[in-house]
């Protein structure tokens, strides 16, 4: 597999109402849990002064081709979503990962601390 590429976010927790009308530059925002938010690129602007925003660069990633998609499913332990846009998380290869995945593309994001684990791991 090919080196990951960085991907600069922020990290947004707060109130889902809040997370609900984050506005981004263009950036992709991934709903983590009810509370926190991930927006990748493109800044976010949050309309709420209890909310805790701040720049996060722990994360790197892979945008994958339909036919690296089809591969990193093959280590998987979890069925892949067939409803998109949607963000699934579990075990790739047996690393904690996350994939975004739209109609068009799809990205496969790790903590950058388990990044050499899915690269060795993974084809």
């Amino acid at each position: 597999m090919r080196a990951p590429e960085p991907l600069p976010a922020t990290r947004v927790v707060a109130a889902p109402a809040v997370l609900d009308g984050i506005a981004t530059d263009g950036g992709i925002t991934l709903r983590l849990a009810v509370d926190e938010a991930l927006v990748l690129g493109g800044g976010a602007v949050v309309d709420d002064e209890a909310a805790l925003v701040e720049d996060e660069a722990g994360f790197v990633g892979w945008w994958l081709t339909p036919d690296e998609l089809t591969e990193v499913a093959h280590h998987l332990e979890w069925t892949i979503p067939a409803e998109r846009p949607a963000l699934a998380q579990g075990l790739v290869a047996g690393v904690p990962a996350r994939l975004w995945l739209t109609e068009e593309r799809s990205l496969l994001l790790v903590s950058g601390a388990y990044a050499h684990e899915l690269v060795e791991r993974l084809p």
